[in-house]
């Protein structure tokens, strides 16, 4: 709930993203995410919010929540203590802390605009509810103090203007030697750093015993970052404390400059992994359908929740986490240049959830997913066509022959190459709370002009095979195996409707697509979905994905063809791939390439990783996007391997960045990859920074 300096539109646009804050939490509680009985009569109006938004907001109040009633606990033996909160907007904490007997001998202190102040005043004594937890009120009204009871008072007054803040709290009893709890909730960074600064220094100097919580956005310079900022400028509520601090670490220096001797943070990855109970973090996982496991982890990679204290004895660590979340710099062995792969219109390619595949030399079919047609966001109808001629890429839409009902505009299917002229489509969804979709063919005429976008069609051909179970999944692997010299399609991985992760497999004979009893041997790879599946050396390798505690998977395994059937083994890695998923990823030369995708290491993205095979070695490439004039988000995207000019087409990707908007990556980039597959020179690169790790 921000609060910004003076000037009438800016303050209003900033009091409207706290409105609508309360608005995402009471929605969240009516869900059953956070227990709170009080936001719906301190909220308006009601609005039913997305899964991913009452995660967001879920994640957030658990946070403060945790900091909170720690703050109480440490702080029981005291005689008396304070909470300010800072901004509180129409936050319940007060009502909740009551409600729950936690506010014996605590004092509530809560500040906001003016007339913000006044609106919450007037709705505490019009609810019974409300005004019955506070009490009888004594002297309500009276200037900037617009209620006040035995334990809570309500201030309105302007948190940049310091030295009247000073004194409205001065006036209204907050006592300076008595152990305080600062609360900050997305609050500091609506203000100019100069002014959040001061009062952030101001607490540390003035109050002998104090702890401080902060929770705000970081991390702006990413892609992510980029549609946050760009989303908060447009509401005219700019976010300042992002360029001067924009991480944990600086966060952390900030405090500790200003004064407050013990300072610890995280980003809420880590608190909701490390800080949050199993059985609470399985329980929220299954409250609703839900499929946006990358705008889940990205939005958490962009907030943090930090605790700060001084004089404090024995010292108040609310965030000593059960595990630790890997941090620190990711070490690149150099960069790879994004371009724009071509020039003329693309905007049937701007989408997410999608497949490309290669149907034939410079022929690239991309299907389904979510995007933008017709002017709209909706499910993909159309099909597209990507065709090289004279080394120029052109896009066109694929005509249908027919209108088949089962290609049902599905997301996170699979499309596998049979041959020229037919694709089998696996799998996908519509949405998540659907049974996965089934098979079908893609049928193409041989004699199709591989020059002209407009000559391709496509007849879709629905099937009911015997392997249907094989099909009902989505976010899952397809992939060419050899056996004893016959081709199969290798099913493995996703999730259904029914289970949020599979680790089960089949094995389709790839003209009859009947199921094929194949002996594998081996210590069975952990259940993922979101991972990356890649025929080679007749097998196939699996690598990363999301495993069943949504947590991201640095595993990578090689399903060897033997004699009798297939052996799972394990690919060590050194150093050892950081975990992620919704990557996409080709095999070439012995070389497993890994392309973007989801990982928690906060201090980058994912760019290109290229794991030897043979040695297990494993190398970090930045992507260098300085060229592009639009963020790249290198998730739900496709990408598609030329291997004559060791070319990566990316196509597509992207996604809802949280409440910030939809992002879709604008046009298909490519990325020349032949520098970092040199043999001779990888080799060499790679033995070197091999050596400065290890």
């Amino acid at each position: 709930m921000g609060r910004g300096r003076p000037g009438a539109p800016r303050a209003a646009a900033v009091q409207g993203t706290g409105g609508s804050s309360a608005v995402s939490k009471c929605s969240a509680a009516a869900r059953g995410y956070i227990q709170d009985r009080f936001l719906r009569l301190l909220v308006g109006r009601r609005r039913r919010r997305a899964p991913l938004i009452h995660r967001g907001y879920y994640i957030r109040a658990r946070a403060v929540d945790h900091c909170v009633q720690d703050f109480l606990l440490k702080t029981q033996s005291h005689p008396r203590t304070q909470i300010l909160s800072l901004g509180a907007g129409f936050d319940s904490l007060y009502f909740r802390l009551k409600d729950m007997g936690l506010l014996h001998h605590t004092m509530v202190y809560e500040v906001d605009f003016p007339n913000v102040a006044h609106q919450k005043a007037a709705l505490i004594k019009r609810m019974e509810e409300l005004s019955s937890l506070v009490g009888s009120s004594e002297g309500e009204g009276l200037g900037v103090i617009t209620f006040s009871g035995k334990d809570y008072k309500l201030l309105g007054v302007d948190l940049s203007e310091l030295s009247q803040l000073e004194r409205v709290l001065e006036e209204a009893g907050l006592n300076t030697e008595i152990t305080t709890l600062f609360i900050a909730e997305v609050v500091l960074t609506y203000m100019e750093n100069s002014r959040s600064d001061a009062l952030i220094q101001w607490a540390a100097e003035h109050f002998s015993r104090a702890c401080f919580l902060l929770y705000e956005q970081m991390h702006p310079e990413d892609p992510f970052g980029h549609v946050m900022q760009q989303h908060f400028n447009q509401l005219n509520s700019t976010l300042h404390s992002v360029a001067q601090y924009p991480d944990c670490e600086a966060q952390q220096k900030r405090f500790l400059a200003k004064g407050w001797t013990e300072c610890s943070v995280m980003d809420m990855n880590e608190f909701f992994t490390c800080c949050t109970p199993e059985d609470e973090q399985q329980r929220v996982q299954t409250l609703e359908p839900f499929d946006e496991y990358e705008e889940w982890h990205l939005k958490c990679s962009h907030y943090f929740v930090l605790a700060a204290s001084k004089g404090m004895e024995p010292s108040w660590t609310p965030l000593l986490p059960s595990m630790r979340v890997p941090h620190g710099a990711v070490g690149m062995a150099g960069s790879v240049p994004a371009v724009r792969a071509m020039h003329s219109d693309t905007s049937g390619l701007r989408r997410y959830g999608h497949r490309s595949v290669l149907l034939k030399r410079d022929v690239i079919l991309t299907t389904g997913g979510f995007g933008e047609e017709d002017g709209q966001h909706c499910r993909m109808r159309n099909f597209h066509v990507l065709i090289k001629h004279a080394g120029c890429w052109k896009a066109g839409c694929v005509k249908k022959e027919n209108t088949d009902k089962s290609w049902d505009e599905r997301l996170y299917h699979t499309v596998s190459r049979v041959s020229n002229s037919l694709a089998l489509v696996v799998g996908g969804r519509t949405s998540p709370s659907s049974a996965g979709l089934g098979m079908l063919w893609l049928k193409f005429h041989e004699t199709c002009n591989a020059l002209d976008t407009g000559d391709i069609t496509v007849k879709l051909v629905s099937l009911q095979p015997a392997a249907e179970p094989a099909a009902l999944r989505w976010r899952h692997s397809t992939t060419e195996v050899m056996f004893k010299g016959k081709k199969y399609l290798f099913v493995y991985g996703g999730r259904s409707a029914l289970e949020p992760v599979l680790g089960d497999w089949y094995f389709l004979h790839a003209q009859e697509l009947s199921c094929t009893g194949i002996p594998v041997e081996g210590p069975i790879p952990e259940s993922r979905h979101s991972h990356t599946a890649c025929s080679w050396k007749g097998g196939v390798v699996i690598a990363g994905g999301l495993g069943a505690a949504e947590q991201p998977l640095g595993s990578v395994f090689f399903l060897r063809e033997l004699e009798h059937g297939f052996q799972w083994l394990t690919v060590e890695t050194h150093p050892p791939l950081i975990p992620r998923y919704s990557h996409t990823a080709h095999v070439h030369d012995g070389k497993l390439l890994l392309v973007g995708g989801v990982w928690f290491h906060t201090s980058s993205v994912p760019g290109i990783t290229v794991i030897d095979l043979m040695s297990g070695l494993c190398l970090d490439y930045m992507i260098n996007v300085e060229h592009l004039e639009w963020p790249l988000m290198l998730h739900n995207h496709s990408s598609v391997f030329l291997p004559n000019e060791e070319e990566l087409l990316i196509i597509g990707g992207g996604g809802n960045c949280f409440s910030f908007g939809t992002h879709l990556n604008p046009e298909p980039v490519s990325l020349s990859l032949s520098n970092i597959l040199t043999t001779t020179d990888w080799d060499e690169t790679g033995l070197n920074h091999a050596a400065a790790l290890w």
